[in-house]
């Protein structure tokens, strides 16, 4: 069985096998299932915008430098670490997320 990622905000909980996933799932919540009109960028910096009482908006870097995978995961992460939603069943993150 692929390794399932779950998102949870709130009563919610979303599932995916990848950041992606859980990011465009929760970007057709938000917009009624019309989440095409935006780009995933901007739905991020929207999404941002909306917590910016928990999450300061320059957190996240939006650039080209990264795809939209790793772009997603960040997010993800940010949501977990500012108290906006947890994380959880992201495979290695156990490797490399320790204290030293």
């Amino acid at each position: 069985m692929a390794d399932v990622m779950v998102f949870r905000a709130g009563d919610r909980e979303y599932r995916g096998a990848s950041a992606l996933e859980i990011v465009h799932a929760l970007r057709r919540e938000v917009a009624g299932g019309d989440g095409a009109g935006r780009s995933l960028r901007q739905f991020l910096l929207d999404s941002l915008e909306q917590l910016g009482d928990r999450i300061p908006l320059r957190e996240l870097d939006v650039s080209d430098r990264l795809d939209e995978e790793m772009l997603a995961l960040s997010y993800l992460y940010l949501r977990d670490e500012f108290g906006a939603g947890k994380l959880s069943g992201v495979p290695g993150r156990q490797r490399w997320a320790h204290t030293l």
